[in-house]
């Protein structure tokens, strides 16, 4: 069964996201890594960057294809994980933890009430 944790919202795209008053921590769930495959690239926004919910943003490379990776939030970028720049494959090991793509400031109206909750997003998967 994937790990859903019942504290973060998720995308339809299998981005969660774990909001902290006005910051919102962005990552991909452990469902889309493992359906990715193992992934060797991840190309995050840049820090000062604006993104718009459910715009691409990114990529992630696996050793089977290219995916895009979608802003859950509208906001500017704050933070990147650097470490992913030389252990990509943590985004598999760690998805929730290690393995997190970027931070975004949140604009006034991020977007997020359109995320689905653990049980939803577990619905959407098939698992519940």
């Amino acid at each position: 069964m994937t790990e859903v944790p019942s504290d973060l919202l998720y995308s339809r795209e299998h981005e969660w996201v774990r909001v902290e008053g006005a910051t919102a921590r962005v990552g991909v769930t452990e469902y889309a890594a493992r359906e990715l495959g193992d992934i060797v690239y991840v190309s995050a926004p840049t820090v000062g960057a604006q993104v718009v919910a459910g715009d691409p943003c990114g990529e992630l490379e696996s050793t089977k294809s290219v995916s895009d990776l979608f802003a859950p939030a509208t906001g500017i970028v704050s933070a990147v994980n650097e470490a992913l720049d030389e252990s990509p494959e943590t985004v598999n090991a760690a998805p929730y933890e290690e393995g997190w793509l970027f931070e975004v400031e949140l604009a006034d109206d991020p977007g997020v009430d359109e995320l689905l909750d653990a049980e939803a997003y577990q619905e959407l998967i098939g698992e519940q």
